[in-house]
Formats: structure tokens, C-alpha cells, sequence
């Protein structure tokens, strides 16, 4: 020990002082001062801590790491100390040392990597490969068998992942070092290690970082080194997912919540996916269909799971739904699947057990025990749902937090006519209440149609969008359930101030008006805003009435 004090004396010898001085004594004394007795006060502690250095030379380094772990702010007086320490403990971090040594001193630069500052000097291709040494990302490292190693890559990773988003010449290093094929070498060993979750955890998060800043590697990602695949198969490790069908899971909804690693592990890498996937809609060919189908069925098994807390659930399924965005809308027929026999048996059984004049008692029977439409289970679809009215619920932060689940719900339901007829039971059901405003109550109908006024543009557009598609963009239909203030801006952003439908086809359904609606309904027909012609001109009232006398002919009030 005492061989590795020398060799790195002359660099940390007298920084030291200053360390203990600044984390001991409160006073704001220069190194001068405290030298000559001013700070008395402390000069025991400080003594004792200076004398513990000759003694064991990594205990300040320790010591530093503990006081200084939630500092993010550093002193511009210091900065030119700061810049000597981290080469210091890049010079000792060369030498053959211990691995508890190894951790301290990745500690203490992983806190002096937070300031931008500090890195310029010391971000070299020689210090980053020290880096790479350390936490196993060599082509020379084969395995991952020393236990007693998993700290000093864990903190390596931890290191790297401040560096590289703290330095824009480590990201220039990180092309040049090939490094985000490393950490996918990485990842392929410990893929189905268990115990290693931390690991993967920052392995995957400094991929994410890389992918974010470089659209060159998110390409490298996708197609040379075959991010798709692996970080799916990371996920399905970090689920435990059993397959009961090309692309069905088992779903235990009574097994234990995942476990908070795992738990991070899995949000990790559905962020990296994010990346790696962010251009899928715009570029999809058919050879990668399956994979997207897969990748859809494993983030299915995530929203039917839980994490340890609400709130990590919560950032769990945000991070789903995320990446769900950029999942080809065709692949997405996955998030519902037809119900097993099992699931048949139980809901028949159960339905037998009721009494036949309980009509009522069997359907909610049938709609809690699974989230069943049309033979085909819903429940992914139904925490979606819940999920978009939770947002809602906030009444902040809309338009990061509720438009992408929004937009993902209106993209499911024009393309997959199930999932459309099951949002159009749950969200639109046959209107009952005709004495209230449609934005007066507590359903869910009266939470979107209060967002279709909001402030925001983007965030009323997609709400008005997502009720006009499950109206199967008719314009009756959805004055029916909004109103035609409400409506205005979405019908005068169509076209379709007059009346009549979008450009997209659906099936024609039965009448669903309820006794009420009918009664409410006005005996004679309004008269309805006659529109524009091309040239801007307002339509004659002739003309006006003859078509909307064709458009009542042509069509009717289906769901």
C-alpha cells in the first residue's frame, strides 16, 4: 500500500488537504490559513483525517465520495483542483490495485464528472480507454465470472455515462472506439446472468445516451448490430416471459410485482428501444414484421404487470406506451388476442352460477373478471385507457404526458376495428344523460370533450381526433356526443362544417340512439351551417339545403 501512496503522492498530496478542509470545517479559510491554526475549531478532525492518509491512502478518497454523493453544483474557485484530481486518479486507476481501491477512486470521479468544466482536459482517448478496461468492454474480456469485479463495472459504466453525456468529445470517442458495438457485447454476456441487473441497468443507459446523441448510432443499432432483437430478448429476461404462443405470454395476475432492478433494468431498455426504433413508421419492411409483432407482445406482458410502486408502474408503462408509438400500427393487432380456453371456461362457469333473470349481473360479471369484447381479450387495451384517463386526471404536462397514449389509441382504433368498438363502448356508450353539457361530469366522454377547448393546440387536436375516429368520422355522430361548439375547430380544420364524414371507410353498425337521446332529439330538423365554396364564397341557402337533403338520405346515425 505503501508503493501506491508514492506513486500517486505528489498529485493528491496536497489536494487533500483542501478536500478535508472543505468538508470538515465550514469556513470558507484558504489552504494558507488553516495551514497556520485559523480554523483550531477542527484541526483535530482534520489531523486525524490527514494522519489516516499515511496511514490507509484510500480513505479520504472514501470519505469524499460519501459526503460529496448528492453534489451536483461545484465551486469555479476549485475547478483548476478538480481537473488535477481526476488526472490523478486516472494515473492511479492505471496501476494494479485493489478492487475496493478501484471503487473509491471510480466513485470520487464519477461525482467530479458531473461538471462539464472539469472533463475538457481530461477527456483523452487514453483515459477513456482505462474506462473501457475497467468495466469489461474489451474484446478481450470473454466472461463475467469474478463476483468480486461487478462493483468496478458497475461504477466504470456509471463513470462513462456522466463522461460521454457531459463532453462532446467523449461522444466523438465513443464513434471512434466503436463503443456502442462494446456495450452490446456486453450485454449478449450478461443477457441471462442473473444477479447482474445493475450491470445491464447502465450498460443500457449509456446506450441510450449514445443513441440519443447520434443518429448515426441508432442506424448501427438497428440494422449491423442487431439492437432489435437483443434488447427485446433483454426485456423478455427482465419479465421472466413465458411464451404460451407465437405471440402470447402467461400472464400471472397474481405473482409478485417486479423487483425495483429489474424493474429499472426493463425502463432502461425500453428507452434504448425507443431510440433504436424512432423512425419504424416511416421505414417498415415486411421481414421485420415479426420482430415488431414480438416486441409488441413483450411491452403487452409489461402494461399487464405491476413494479414494486405506483409510481415506478407509472414510468413503466409511460416508457410502454412510448415506444408502442413507434411500433408499425399493422403489428399492433398483438396487444389483444383471442381468450384462452381456460379464460372461456372460467367466465362460462361463472356466468352459470348467476341466476337467468341477473342479464345485468352476467354482463358486469363477464367485463371485470377479463376485459372481454367479441371473443377477444382487452386488458392491455383497458390499461391503456385507464392509463390516458390518469393523465387526464393530472391537469398538467398534457402534452408530453397524454398525447402520445392518445395518439396511440386513435392510430389502434382507426386501423383495428375490435379495439375501435371496444374504446367506443368504454369511452362513448349509448347516451343516456341528454340534460347536461357533454363537458359537464366525471366520465371519461366529459374529460376528452373538455380537452377538445384546450389552450394547447396540439393537445385539443388529438383529442377531438381520437372521438371523431371511434364516431367513425361521422359528423353526426360526434355532435352527438360533443356538441358543435366543441367540434368547431376540428370540423372547420376538416372541412366539414356542413356536415358529412372523413375521408377513412368503416363498417356500418346497428343504431345505438338510446329512448332518451330520441326523445331529446329535435322534431324539426335545424337548420345547418352552409359552408364554404372553394373560392370562399358562402354557399347559396338553396344549394345548402339540397345537400344536406342529400346527406340525411345517404346516411344514418350508426355506432
Amino acid at each position: 500500500m505503501m508503493s501506491i501512496y508514492t506513486a500517486s503522492s505528489n498529485i493528491t498530496h496536497g489536494l487533500l488537504k483542501l478536500i478535508f478542509q472543505r468538508a470538515l470545517c465550514p469556513q470558507p479559510c484558504s489552504p494558507l490559513l488553516w495551514s497556520v491554526g485559523c480554523c483550531s475549531k477542527y484541526s483535530s478532525r482534520i489531523s486525524y483525517c490527514y494522519t489516516s492518509f499515511r496511514v490507509f491512502p484510500w480513505w479520504p478518497v472514501t470519505f469524499m465520495s460519501v459526503q460529496h454523493r448528492a453534489t451536483f453544483k461545484f465551486e469555479s474557485t476549485d475547478e483548476d483542483k478538480r481537473k488535477k484530481l481526476c488526472e490523478g486518479i486516472f494515473k492511479v486507476l492505471l496501476k494494479d490495485i485493489p478492487t475496493t481501491c478501484q471503487v473509491s477512486c471510480l466513485e470520487v470521479l464519477r461525482i467530479l464528472s458531473r461538471d462539464k468544466k472539469v472533463l475538457v482536459p481530461v477527456t483523452t482517448k487514453e483515459n477513456m480507454q482505462i474506462l473501457l478496461r475497467l468495466a469489461k468492454l474489451n474484446e478481450s474480456d470473454d466472461s463475467l465470472e469474478k463476483v468480486s469485479e461487478f462493483p468496478v463495472i458497475v461504477e466504470s459504466l456509471k463513470c462513462l455515462c456522466n463522461i460521454v453525456f457531459n463532453s462532446q468529445m467523449a461522444q466523438q470517442l465513443s464513434l471512434e472506439l466503436n463503443l456502442a458495438a462494446k456495450l452490446c457485447n456486453l450485454l449478449r454476456k450478461c443477457k441471462d446472468r442473473k444477479f447482474i441487473n445493475d450491470i445491464k441497468c447502465f450498460d443500457l443507459r449509456l446506450l441510450f445516451v449514445l443513441s440519443l446523441l447520434h443518429t448515426d448510432i441508432r442506424s448501427q443499432l438497428r440494422y449491423e448490430l442487431q439492437g432489435l432483437p437483443l434488447l427485446t430478448q433483454i426485456l423478455e429476461s427482465a419479465f421472466s416471459i413465458k411464451w404460451t404462443d407465437e405471440y402470447e405470454s402467461a400472464i400471472d395476475h397474481n405473482g409478485p410485482p417486479l423487483s425495483p432492478q429489474e424493474t429499472d433494468c426493463a425502463i432502461e431498455a425500453l428507452k434504448a428501444l425507443f431510440n433504436v426504433t424512432v423512425d419504424s413508421w416511416k421505414v417498415h419492411k415486411e421481414s421485420e414484421s415479426h420482430q415488431f409483432r414480438v416486441m409488441a407482445a413483450v411491452l403487452r406482458h409489461c402494461l399487464l404487470i405491476v413494479g414494486p410502486t405506483e409510481d415506478k408502474t407509472e414510468e413503466l408503462h409511460s416508457n410502454a406506451v412510448n415506444l408502442l408509438s413507434n411500433v408499425p400500427v399493422s403489428c399492433l393487432d398483438v396487444l389483444i388476442c383471442p381468450l384462452t380456453h381456460e379464460e372461456t371456461a372460467q367466465e362460462a362457469t361463472t356466468l352459470d352460477e348467476l341466476p337467468s333473470d341477473k342479464t345485468a349481473e352476467k354482463e358486469t360479471v363477464l367485463k371485470s373478471n377479463t376485459m372481454v369484447y367479441n371473443g377477444m381479450n382487452m386488458e392491455a387495451i383497458h390499461v391503456l385507457l385507464n392509463f390516458m384517463e390518469k393523465r387526464i386526471d393530472k391537469g398538467s404536462s398534457y402534452r408530453e404526458g397524454l398525447t402520445p397514449v392518445l395518439s396511440l389509441l386513435t392510430e389502434c382504433s382507426r386501423a383495428h376495428r375490435n379495439i375501435r368498438k371496444f374504446l367506443k363502448d368504454q369511452v362513448l356508450p349509448p347516451l343516456r344523460d341528454v340534460t347536461n353539457r357533454p363537458e359537464v361530469g366525471s366520465t371519461v366522454r366529459n374529460k376528452l370533450v373538455r380537452l377538445m377547448t384546450h389552450v394547447d393546440l396540439g393537445v385539443k387536436q388529438i383529442a377531438a381526433e381520437f372521438l371523431f375516429v371511434l364516431c367513425k368520422e361521422r359528423v353526426d355522430s360526434l355532435l352527438k356526443y360533443t356538441g358543435y361548439g366543441n367540434a368547431a375547430g376540428l370540423l372547420a380544420a376538416r372541412g366539414l362544417l356542413a356536415g358529412g364524414r372523413g375521408d377513412n371507410w368503416y363498417s356500418e353498425d346497428e343504431d345505438t340512439d338510446t329512448e332518451e337521446y330520441k326523445n331529446a332529439k329535435p322534431k324539426e330538423e335545424l337548420l345547418k351551417p352552409m359552408g364554404l365554396k372553394p373560392d370562399g364564397t358562402i354557399t347559396p341557402l338553396e344549394e345548402a339545403l339540397n345537400q344536406y337533403s342529400v346527406i340525411e338520405e345517404t346516411s344514418s346515425d350508426t355506432d
